[in-house]
């Protein structure tokens, strides 16, 4: 489903990225695990297109496509959306209106007609029911005024509308208490299939603990470092990523 080899990334003329090589299956969770400062947060920032990030070299494909050659708008309606570690506010822009506006822009994209109003207010209160958020949410500003935890979910909620090919989470447990991780882990399981592919970017082993990763890997100073299953989260926790540091520099 995704292919990223030697995938080489500068900002501001420093290189981020170094050689970055990463294969996600149809149907598999993979989460990416590392020190501040190794990449994780460029990587996916990268596959989505957000702007400031050079490639310098190497590939990204997304079934079949170059994605390095396509818009930002070509990759969401392809099927690519991240989940921001930093939701934006968006005053003005009633939660309701993104959505359904979000939503229209896909099903034009693959030449189907608007959905019925009534469809989707069925399906929006379907999921937020599901993301435990109040009906009232649908009127408020886009994350205007809302908790840290309530960004967070409202991220999942867009993605259980959309339903993207390949769900990317950039540390999307940051700042979540007990409950708030475990509705927000709860939307992300419920987005496993086996045509789907989901990536997360995280540090901690807690959310994994409710998320349960097909692969883990280690990404140290711009490369793939170790790739294990989930028992590599337990031994990362236990043990810090000073050893697997030391281990891809002997």
């Amino acid at each position: 489903m995704l292919e990223v080899k030697d995938l080489h990334v500068s900002v501001e003329g420093s290189e981020i990225l170094k050689g970055l090589n990463l294969t996600l299956k149809q149907g598999e969770v993979h989460a990416i695990m590392g020190p501040n400062g190794a990449g994780k947060s460029t990587l996916s920032a990268v596959i989505s297109g957000k702007e400031g990030y050079e490639v310098t070299s190497g590939s990204i494909t997304f079934e079949g496509r170059d994605v390095l050659e396509m818009e930002v708008e070509e990759r969401a309606q392809a099927g690519l959306l991240l989940g921001f570690q930093y939701p934006v506010e968006i005053p003005g822009v009633k939660n309701i209106y993104l959505l359904k506006a979000a939503l229209n822009a896909q099903r034009a994209a693959r030449g189907e007609e608007e959905i019925p109003a009534p469809e989707f207010m069925k399906l929006v209160k379907e999921k937020l029911a599901a993301m435990k958020m109040d009906p009232s949410f649908l009127q408020r500003a886009v994350n205007e005024g809302f908790s840290g935890g309530e960004k967070k979910r409202n991220e999942i909620l867009q993605m259980l509308v959309l339903q993207p090919r390949l769900a990317m989470l950039d540390e999307i447990d940051s700042g979540l208490d007990i409950d708030a991780m475990r509705v927000v882990a709860d939307g992300i399981n419920s987005l496993r299939d086996p045509e789907r592919g989901v990536l997360i970017v995280t540090h901690y082993q807690r959310l994994l603990e409710h998320v349960e990763p097909d692969v883990v890997h280690v990404l140290v100073d711009g490369r793939i470092a170790k790739t294990g299953d989930k028992q590599l989260a337990y031994e990362l926790e236990s043990r810090g990523y000073e050893w697997v540091l030391e281990e891809s520099t002997a």
